[in-house]
């Protein structure tokens, strides 16, 4: 019948619901026999609570199937709201709980347990517990927001203003961060999500800019032929990204005629970049030397006066 729907959440809910009905069927053997085997008005009362809290145990269970992380109905919301496995695991473990709770307080309900002072003693302890955990509350809200909006995931490179990494946990709790050093940094989630953080990994090019200083005795034509030659390496190289290209004759300073070099790389891999980087600076060399010029180095006159 189920199969017969447009709608798949029917079959969900009886996967879900599959062994606990089965389970049901013990619970119908026994109300045919209370109907057909005589009871004392006690045991007749008693017997009916039973059959209720079974009825209310089978229900608690389906619905604890239904919560599952391994739940079709849970593995769609994951899909259809792109959510993070770990809010789906939290999600469910606080479902789990709650149907749980609610189940138990129903069985003891129907065994004439008074379960107003213990609900009210619950509000009590938990405004009690709320106030003694503040900042592990705080983490686990901290852990919420970074989890829904994924500044960074699990193997990004990121900077923070006390670590510097790359991820390798996400926990409620707190991130931790394997340093470059190979230094473990746990960071709880509360200071985190505050902090200013900077993803490099998201980067979609990586920058380079530095000043490079010729020689202050270098010709006027030798300086242009320079600037013209190297801005032309630049913007045919392969791994340089061709939006922003920069090389001009920017400054003259004490001891040099400095070169301004500002553009990207393709890669955003620190050490890939770190190649292209090598490569370009000595085609810069080759380029130099061809032309014969030399690059600055300070130079300091003295003058010696005589008497």
């Amino acid at each position: 019948m189920a199969k017969k729907t447009e709608s798949t959440i029917d079959e969900k809910i009886i996967n879900a619901f599959e062994k606990p009905l089965s389970f049901s069927f013990i619970i119908i053997g026994l109300y045919i026999v209370f109907i057909y085997f005589p009871l004392t008005p006690p045991t007749e009362v008693f017997a009916v609570k039973v059959l209720r809290s079974l009825v209310i145990f089978v229900v608690t269970w389906g619905l604890y199937n239904l919560s599952s992380t391994q739940s079709h109905l849970l593995e769609d919301i994951k899909t259809k709201f792109n959510l993070d496995d770990i809010l789906i695991q939290f999600f469910s473990k606080v479902v789990r709980f709650i149907v749980i709770a609610i189940g138990i307080l129903m069985i003891a309900q129907e065994f004439d347990y008074d379960v107003n002072g213990f609900i009210a003693g619950l509000g009590l302890g938990g405004l009690a517990f709320a106030l003694a955990a503040k900042d592990a509350l705080a983490n686990v809200f901290g852990g919420i927001i970074i989890i829904l909006e994924k500044p960074f995931l699990i193997g990004d490179w990121i900077k923070v203003p006390s670590a510097e990494g790359t991820v390798e946990e996400i926990t409620f709790r707190s991130t931790k961060i394997r340093a470059f050093d190979q230094s473990l940094i746990t960071i709880p989630n509360a200071s985190l999500a505050n902090d200013t953080i900077v993803n490099f990994s998201k980067m979609g090019k990586r920058r380079i800019s530095f000043y490079l200083g010729l020689s202050i005795l270098t010709p006027h034509d030798k300086v242009q032929t320079c600037v013209k030659r190297i801005e032309t390496m630049i913007k045919n190289h392969p791994d340089v990204h061709p939006d922003t290209i920069m090389v001009y004759f920017e400054k003259f300073s004490d001891n040099s005629l400095d070169i301004k070099f500002y553009f990207f790389t393709k890669t955003t891999i620190w050490s890939e970049h770190l190649a292209v980087r090598e490569d370009i600076n000595l085609k810069i060399m080759d380029i130099l030397a061809e032309e014969n010029v030399s690059l600055a180095y300070p130079i300091q006159d003295i003058y010696l006066k005589r008497d």
